[in-house]
């Protein structure tokens, strides 16, 4: 009879890699899965739909809130229903200006590309939405409020910037920073966990793209891996503003059912009002999973993963420091009013002593040597993104839509609920 030491390692059986294998592959599907897709999936689950907390979650009907997510086809709105953000037409901008080389990303309405504009060489991330898909599950709302959060971003050093956007009868197009050190989740994938110090970097430049968008009233609502980039350096890029909530007071609150499934606060499942510190819960989820590679009440069972995200403890390996496990026991409060930053917003996350090694100048500045580097050679260096998107082949219709086209769409093909969102800089924005 043999007998296992302390010391020793559990042997890690051929029945135990395929069930481990099999957890992350679930757990990327899933990851990569839109909340609306999601819950239409969840809802045809027999088994998950007879959990109660499932069944509250799936009540959704009637919305009472404009902004509650509706996959049912809708007309295009009306005159009296535009969404009009202003003069801020850009005439000149058009697709043919671009040649797109990759394809660097995918989401439920379009595309994100590598481009190089033909005048002048710079390289872009040009993100192509599909105007009918957007009408489709009613979601005009959250791209112009993606459209007019990029246009507040330009002063902080941790948010992807937009340098303008414009529209043709079919489609919607920004222009963005491209950004080219691959996502935060890409690079948790390859390593599983990062050490305390680099996942404290990234953490604190999160925090601070976080408290910057609060100080401006908006609250972000879907921190995830996957909205986290790297820039060429080492540095954070949040991007991805599609389900900001925007004049969002100190003390304000909203109750728009919406985010991804692993980093839902728990007032948000209750379908209870919520305010910014639900940010501060998504950077906990953010900070354990790069601690521990999963984030911190995760199922492969949905419908348990909302129950221990509503009832079970917080549980902490011993291989953090106590800095860390009083950190993420403060962020990942389940009563929203006794969670750290409940009360001074981010000055109570700045002030934690688990980011005490941290001059917030200096990484404002972004004067602090990112513990880790791409290592990027240049514009065409693509090692970072997944072959999934760059293997795709460019479509040609995203370059090529008449020019006539542009921005002059009748009501018929819904350019009217997108009244507003081409949009070109002043020329003092860039002094």
């Amino acid at each position: 009879m043999t007998v296992k030491t302390e010391t020793e390692m559990p042997v890690l059986t051929y029945s135990k890699s395929r069930g481990i294998v099999a957890l992350i592959t679930a757990f990327m599907k899933q990851r990569k899965m839109g909340l609306n897709d999601f819950i239409q999936r969840l809802a045809t689950n027999s088994y998950a739909c007879k959990h109660p907390e499932v069944q509250s979650i799936l009540n959704l009907s009637p919305p009472q809130d404009p902004e509650l997510m509706n996959a049912n086809p809708s007309p295009p709105p009306s005159p009296s229903q535009q969404i009009n953000l202003g003069p801020s037409l850009n005439p000149s901008a058009k697709p043919s200006d671009f040649h797109f080389l990759k394809v660097i990303g995918k989401g439920s309405f379009g595309k994100v590309l590598l481009a190089r504009h033909r005048a002048d060489d710079q390289f872009y991330a040009v993100k192509v939405l599909q105007k009918k898909a957007i009408l489709k599950k009613k979601e005009e709302k959250h791209i112009m409020s993606e459209r007019n959060v990029l246009l507040k971003n330009v002063k902080h050093p941790f948010l992807v910037g937009l340098h303008y956007s414009f529209q043709t009868t079919d489609k919607l197009y920004f222009i963005l920073d491209y950004i080219n050190g691959g996502e935060l989740f890409y690079h948790l994938q390859r390593e599983r966990c990062f050490l305390e110090p680099r996942a404290r970097f990234y953490a604190a430049e999160i925090a601070s793209a976080l408290g910057y968008l609060h100080s401006l009233n908006i609250v972000y609502r879907d921190l995830k891996p996957e909205n986290i980039l790297l820039d060429s350096q080492g540095h954070i890029i949040l991007t991805d503003f599609g389900l900001c909530k925007e004049n969002i007071e100190p003390n304000g609150t909203t109750s728009t059912f919406c985010g991804t499934p692993e980093y839902l606060a728990p007032e948000v499942l209750h379908k209870q009002p919520y305010d910014r510190t639900v940010d501060w819960w998504c950077l906990g989820a953010v900070l354990y999973e790069m601690l521990y590679g999963l984030p911190p009440f995760y199922s492969r069972n949905t419908a348990e993963m909302y129950d221990n995200i509503l009832n079970k403890p917080l549980q902490l390996k011993p291989n953090i420091s106590n800095a860390a496990r009083h950190l993420l026991e403060g962020l990942l409060q389940k009563d929203r009013t006794k969670r750290l930053g409940c009360t001074e917003d981010f000055v109570e996350i700045k002030v934690h002593v688990f980011f005490s090694p941290i001059n917030w100048d200096d990484l404002n500045a972004k004067k602090i040597t990112p513990p880790f580097n791409p290592n990027v050679t240049g514009p065409n260096d693509l090692r970072h993104f997944d072959p999934e998107f760059t293997d795709e082949p460019v479509p040609s219709s995203i370059g090529c839509s008449p020019d006539s086209a542009l921005a002059t769409a009748s009501i018929k093909d819904g350019s009217e609920a997108f009244v507003g969102f081409s949009y070109a800089p002043s020329m003092d924005s860039y002094l």
